[in-house]
């Protein structure tokens, strides 16, 4: 059975840590984000992987190379001159997956998700696809997956909070809804539903076709660990979670002053920080200079001269300053 990774998106909420790079190829703990959940799926078996790619595809190509590092082969297509959405990237690579069943995952999660007992859930059910699914305990804003006897019914609107009245309400239990993790099975009839040549994104052009007209779509649900680095909080907050008692993450060819004091920061390659400086919950791009004395806290940092040679700042970034060679952009 084949893969294929999503790694075309833009990462506009990681701006702008996404500017000379694709989200999927931000590095995650000393590799790049993608090549842990190429390795993931290498776990499960799947060796044949297939990695989609439009924006900064370079980036991705750089991070992966032909996948030997990471345990498997892996063939690259590209989506020009425009991004395709999640089935037109299907449809893009349809010569490399119609001939057998197939999995799709996101390349922007962590996760340690039974792969194979999903794969279980799929062939018993005889459905032409299978979700995996995660309930959404903290109610983040994820679309709501609805189901029934352990099959995909639709898709509801974001999850929300509890209201003060819910959380008070102590007769009537509340259901936890339950969010997609990106990662699905699906048979190669799917294609049946995917139009030629033009973008188009699963839910719409597949799912709700499918099951409007009485297609099974299986529900493997799972409460396994599963992160999504989609925003800088969650890319910061995820990082110093997993890091296993490090005070910091820090990569080749840093060099720290003696004086600064770094703590629950992420330093990415070549970064140099000078005497008493203080850093804390911050995150310092390649090649970013923190000149002595200066004291950033809940930041995201990169050169400020990417910024200027970037067209237009996108319209999910999170707002910043320029301080000198820096771009700074505040996390509170």
């Amino acid at each position: 059975m084949k893969a294929m990774i999503l790694a075309a998106g833009f990462g506009t909420r990681l701006f702008p840590l996404t500017i000379d790079r694709t989200k999927p190829a931000i590095p995650f703990l000393g590799k790049p984000l993608v090549g842990y959940v190429a390795e993931y799926l290498a776990g499960f078996g799947f060796k044949e992987v297939v990695v989609n790619l439009h924006h900064q595809p370079d980036s991705v190509i750089e991070a992966l190379g032909d996948g030997s590092r990471f345990g498997v082969h892996i063939d690259y297509t590209r989506e020009e001159p425009k991004i395709l959405g999640t089935a037109g990237a299907l449809d893009n690579a349809r010569h490399l997956l119609e001939n057998d069943t197939f999995l799709i995952a996101n390349g922007k999660i962590i996760t340690d998700i039974d792969i194979a007992a999903a794969v279980k859930t799929h062939k018993d059910s005889g459905a032409i696809a299978t979700m995996v699914l995660k309930p959404n305990v903290k109610r983040e804003k994820f679309t709501i997956v609805e189901m029934t006897d352990g099959m995909v019914t639709g898709f509801g609107d974001y999850a929300k909070p509890l209201t003060e009245d819910e959380i008070r309400d102590t007769e009537h239990e509340i259901e936890t809804p339950c969010m997609f993790t990106g990662i699905h099975i699906l048979e190669p009839r799917v294609f049946d539903y995917i139009p030629r040549g033009v973008y188009s994104d699963i839910v719409p052009t597949f799912y709700n076709p499918a099951i409007a007209k009485g297609e099974k779509i299986a529900a493997h649900v799972t409460d396994a660990n599963w992160f999504e680095l989609s925003t800088i909080p969650r890319y910061l907050d995820i990082t110093l979670a997993m890091l296993d008692g490090k005070d910091n993450c820090v990569g080749e060819g840093c060099n720290v002053a003696a004086t600064a004091s770094v703590r629950d920061s992420i330093l990415w390659d070549n970064v140099v920080v000078k005497d008493d400086v203080h850093l804390y919950r911050t995150i310092l791009a390649d090649g970013v200079t923190i000149e002595s004395g200066s004291h950033f806290e809940n930041a995201a940092i990169v050169n400020a001269d990417m910024l200027r040679n970037t067209d237009e700042m996108p319209e999910k970034a999170l707002k910043g300053y320029i301080q000198g060679e820096n771009y700074i952009v505040p996390l509170n």
